[in-house]
Formats: structure tokens, C-alpha cells, sequence
């Protein structure tokens, strides 16, 4: 081989990998920071990526993700929201507790968040139709389907006369008067229970038993929906029909769920942060009311319940689990 031919070969060859780290430096960087754990969790991931990809992004391939899970320790959202920041994140998907860590720390990588109670209250945005600043994101509506969660339950156990309503009292989502004024309408009587860990679950389900409760509504909270297994095991242990703001309990076998859908919420995240990795601005976003709810019922959970589900509910449910 001549030497010139040789010179030539190798400059190719050395070439090849330094294009290829170039192009890997220029793949733009999303950040996904969440307050609950990956396990039990991977529909938030799913639903996020098909939101990305239908805006054109498709993780591995012209973006890189980069995952920060609390696992259930919101005292490690700080840290979490400060690495995602030192790894110049060009975007970051974050849920209502991660935006508002991001909140504290930066105000200049766009955010879009997932909020479970109201982002103008919650001073994530200005508006909901001009958020102003770096954030924007998916608004569930929660406390919309108050009413119609505890209708549901109040079919479903007529005699249920007297219901607890399991809260965590650090929440920001409001719900309690709305809860009141519900129970008010359909002339049962609400107690509230108090959970702030999972150690509180034991006390607030012997204190169910102690009020003679005939049944229960757990409140919207992430902590309730990490530890979504051992609530329901908890309902199903001391047989009290429980309804749930979604249905991941019910597919944990919960009783019964009427709420929004997180996938399509999450969806539209993907689907904005895909925006914004086009050009356009926070700002420019409005906060997206997540106007899908569905109704989930366990046949199954029922029947050890000794409950007879309405036909009529049946009919009307998004998905029955038998």
C-alpha cells in the first residue's frame, strides 16, 4: 500500500468515530424528572415517548433521555432538578412536585409539567392561557371528577351512608370541599382521615373500622399512587369498597376508579416538549386541560365484596376487569 493511500485510510478511520461523538454531542437532551418511582410506573415513560414521537423525536435516536426518579423522597427533588440543570438539559418533563423543585433552583430551561392540582395557584404559570416564563404543561383537572367519583361509589354501596375520604394533608390539590359539597348532595356524611407516609395506612384503615365507615374515597396524591398496592390490599383486607381517582388501582385490583387519564396527560407532555424542541417557547404553550376521564371497575374485587355491579355501570365503563 502506497503511504499516501495509507495516511488516507487512517484518517477516515479516525474520522468515523469523532463524527459520530459529534453527533451525539448535538442530540438535544430532554430531562424527565418525576417524584415517584420507575416501578409500577413505566406507563408514564410509555405514554411520554409516543407523545415525543408523534412530534418527531424518537429516544436513542435524535434525542437523549435522561431519567430522575425520586423514588417516593420528594427531599430529593432538589438535587434531582440541580443535576438535570448541570447536564444542560435543553427541555425537562417533570410532575407537579418536580416543577416546582425546578421552580426554585432555575428559571430559564423550559419545563413542562404534569400538575395534579392548579398551576396558577401552585405559581408554576401566570395563566393558563399565557403561562409567562419558562414552564408550561398539562393541567389533569382532578377535582373535576370529585363529583361524579363519589355518585359512583354512592351506586355502588347505597347503604354506604357514612364514608371516609382518605387524604394526605401536605397535598396541594384541594379537593376536600369539593368532596363536602358532594357528600352534602347526596346526603352521606364524609370524615376525613389523614396519611402523610405510608406508615400512617395501619392507624387510618383501624380508625375506618373504629367510625364504622361502609366505605372509603382515597383522595388524589402521588404518595397514595406509589404505594397504590398496599392501599388496595389494605381495602381489600378489612373489606371496605374503595373508589380511586384512577385506574392503575383498579388494575392493582382495586375496587373501582373514575378520573383522568394519565396516559393521554403524559402523551401531550411528550407532545409539547417535541414543540418546544422545534422553537417554540414556554410562554407560547398554553396549559392543556387533560379532558379525558375513564371509568374502571374490578369484577373481581367486587365479587369478594359481595357487590353487585349496575349493568347500567358496566355499560358506561371504559374497562372491566373480570
Amino acid at each position: 500500500m502506497r503511504r499516501r493511500d495509507f495516511i488516507a485510510l487512517v484518517g477516515t478511520a479516525t474520522a468515523l468515530p469523532l463524527t459520530a461523538r459529534a453527533q451525539q454531542a448535538a442530540r438535544p437532551t430532554i430531562g424527565f424528572l418525576h417524584s415517584a418511582s420507575p416501578n409500577g410506573n413505566a406507563f408514564y415513560v410509555t405514554a411520554f415517548r409516543n407523545g415525543l414521537r408523534e412530534a418527531g423525536f424518537v429516544e436513542g435516536e435524535n434525542v437523549t433521555v435522561e431519567y430522575r426518579w425520586a423514588e417516593g423522597k420528594t427531599d430529593r427533588l432538589p438535587a434531582l432538578a440541580a443535576d438535570l440543570i448541570n447536564r444542560q438539559a435543553t427541555v425537562v418533563a417533570a410532575d407537579t412536585r418536580g416543577a416546582l423543585a425546578l421552580k426554585k433552583v432555575q428559571t430559564t430551561i423550559p419545563v413542562v409539567f404534569s400538575s395534579a392540582g392548579d398551576p396558577v395557584k401552585l405559581g408554576l404559570v401566570t395563566s393558563l392561557n399565557r403561562p409567562g416564563g419558562n414552564m408550561t404543561g398539562v393541567s389533569f383537572l382532578i377535582t373535576a371528577a370529585v363529583p361524579k367519583r363519589l355518585e359512583l361509589l354512592h351506586q355502588l354501596v347505597p347503604a354506604a351512608t357514612r364514608i371516609g375520604y382518605l387524604a394526605n394533608p401536605d397535598n396541594f390539590t384541594n379537593e376536600l370541599e369539593d368532596v363536602r359539597a358532594a357528600a352534602r348532595g347526596l346526603g352521606v356524611e364524609i370524615f376525613v382521615l389523614h396519611a402523610r407516609s405510608e406508615r400512617d395506612f395501619d392507624q387510618a384503615f383501624a380508625t375506618l373500622t373504629e367510625q364504622k365507615a361502609t366505605a372509603l374515597f382515597v383522595g388524589a396524591d402521588p404518595l397514595f399512587l406509589y404505594k397504590r398496592d398496599e392501599l388496595v390490599a389494605l381495602a381489600a383486607r378489612h373489606a371496605i369498597p374503595t373508589i380511586y381517582y384512577l385506574r392503575q388501582y383498579v388494575l392493582a385490583g382495586g375496587l373501582i376508579s373514575y378520573g383522568t387519564s394519565l396516559e393521554a396527560a403524559e402523551r401531550q407532555v411528550g407532545g409539547y416538549v417535541g414543540q418546544i424542541l422545534k422553537g417554540k417557547k414556554p410562554a407560547e404553550l398554553p396549559v392543556a386541560q387533560s379532558t379525558r376521564f375513564e371509568l374502571a371497575i374490578n369484577l373481581k374485587a367486587a365479587t369478594a365484596l359481595g357487590l353487585k355491579v349496575p349493568l347500567g355501570m358496566q355499560v358506561a365503563a371504559d374497562e372491566v376487569i373480570e
